[in-house]
């Protein structure tokens, strides 16, 4: 394993050219084996009390919930198991060439949403855990979710197997030709749904329309629709729907006027002066995804002249699992600016450097102690389901996933090393597919034992 003081002294590295960046990755092999990145090492761990020492900081009438939603099948513990899967991946080897990450690359973790200029752009879509970590850490987390993915899908082994390493594959081509372009090309690629369809067979575009017909509908407007109602004054307000959405919150922090100006600090200029237009009227509480379940998000409710009114998300930001739990050095830069502006500041940063285009409402603040980032609520967002795919649709689904990660992992200086650590073989791919194979058997296993720890009484389960 690559010791911390040797990943601190790579991040200070620049190269003058591309040719010196794929010398130096070449030859880190030495140090960082290619095929060692499928060993993976056994360690005294116990998955249930991971989630229990997780739990103890959630609203506490929320995790009996959380523990039900990753006891639905492999694949939602599999969910909500980042921090597990880092604690694990810090005890296998690693290569030690780190690229901003986003910590939790599964499948479900990539979608639509709406760009500024109202279009559909297709990109990684939750960045709670982003941090600096070894490039492979969100290679596995995507290829592991394809093996255990394509098994909840009915896929049989075989066509798991082809899935993971075409998955594989394709970040490392796409890393490749991203590592040809300049800087500033990389940074303005982004993959809108008309790029995404083009990669698609008849019946895999088949799929991505109607997830982004279901995605078209869920603008800001039915956002408002769907969850508020009229009350006895004639203003909105939300509806209830407890536990997963309430007005019953003493967990939430107070001033919402004050932190609402103090978010607004946070945006550009012209989001600044659109919300200038509005006042928060109402929160609620909101229960959203698996693994982020107990921890506090609310619902903030804006309301403008006559009957103009938006819905913002505030989410929790607590530390990374890839420091948490990984133990990887971050950046100077980052750790200095998470000093000066929280967790939320880390998560709206990573967010702008990983996706091709976000949210012009992303935002941060702190209250009652904690840490919290802003955006805009259901803006035209959706993903496909990857329950009942056919082979081929999966596997392009899959590969369309990998693609994306690769252009996130470009925006970081070390995209040259990698390249030049990958080779022109297919040895890292290989090494990926038979780690994943091994951690989606772990994974299964510790599903098992939450299973059998929620039958004894040992977690509560709503």
């Amino acid at each position: 394993m690559v010791e911390p003081s040797t990943i601190a002294a790579a991040l200070e590295r620049r190269f003058s050219t591309r040719a010196e960046g794929r010398a130096e990755g070449h030859a880190r092999r030495k140090e960082a084996p290619r095929g060692a990145l499928a060993e993976r090492r056994a360690f005294d761990r116990d998955p249930v009390a991971h989630l229990e020492e997780q739990n103890v900081d959630r609203v506490p009438d929320l995790v009996p919930l959380r523990m039900a939603r990753m006891l639905t099948d492999p694949f939602a513990f599999f969910r909500g198991t980042a921090g597990l899967m880092a604690l694990d991946m810090a005890h296998d080897p690693h290569s030690g060439i780190l690229v901003p990450s986003c910590g939790d690359a599964h499948l479900g973790n990539f979608g639509f949403y709406a760009s500024p200029e109202r279009q559909l752009v297709f990109d990684l879509n939750d960045f709670d855990e982003a941090a600096v970590a070894p490039f492979e850490w969100d290679l596995k987390r995507l290829v592991t979710s394809v093996v255990i993915g394509g098994v909840q899908a009915g896929l049989d082994e075989a066509s798991v197997r082809r899935a993971a390493g075409s998955a594989a594959t394709t970040y490392a081509q796409s890393l490749r030709a991203f590592a040809e372009q300049s800087p500033t090309d990389r940074y303005y690629a982004h993959a809108s749904v008309g790029t995404a369809r083009r990669q698609f067979d008849t019946r895999s575009r088949a799929v991505l329309d109607r997830a982004v017909a279901a995605a078209e509908k869920r603008t800001a407007a039915h956002a408002v629709r769907s969850t508020t109602e009229r009350g006895p004054d004639g203003r909105l307000r939300f509806v209830e729907n407890p536990p997963t959405m309430t007005h019953d919150m003493p967990e939430a922090p107070r001033g919402t006027g004050e932190l609402f100006v103090q978010y607004g600090r946070t945006v550009e200029v012209d989001i600044a002066l659109l919300l200038a237009h509005y006042v928060p009227t109402d929160t609620v509480r909101r229960v959203v995804g698996v693994g982020s379940v107990g921890t506090r998000c609310f619902l903030v409710l804006l309301a403008g002249a006559d009957d103009d009114a938006l819905v913002l998300q505030v989410k929790e930001a607590g530390e990374s699992v890839l420091s948490r739990y990984g133990g990887i050095p971050q950046l100077p830069i980052v750790a200095e600016a998470i000093g000066r502006r929280g967790q939320g500041g880390r998560v709206t940063s990573f967010q702008r450097a990983l996706q091709g285009l976000s949210d012009p409402f992303l935002g941060h603040l702190r209250g009652g102690g904690r840490d919290y980032y802003v955006r805009q609520f259901h803006d035209m967002k959706g993903s496909i389901e990857v329950a009942g795919l056919d082979p081929a649709s999966f596997t392009e689904y899959a590969d369309a996933c990998a693609s994306i990660l690769a252009r996130a992992h470009a925006q970081g200086l070390r995209v040259d090393e990698v390249v030049g650590y990958l080779g022109s073989s297919d040895v890292v791919g290989r090494a990926i597919v038979d780690w994943a194979f091994q951690y989606a058997k772990q994974s299964r296993a510790d599903y098992e034992a939450l299973k059998a720890a929620a039958a004894a009484g040992r977690v509560p389960v709503a």
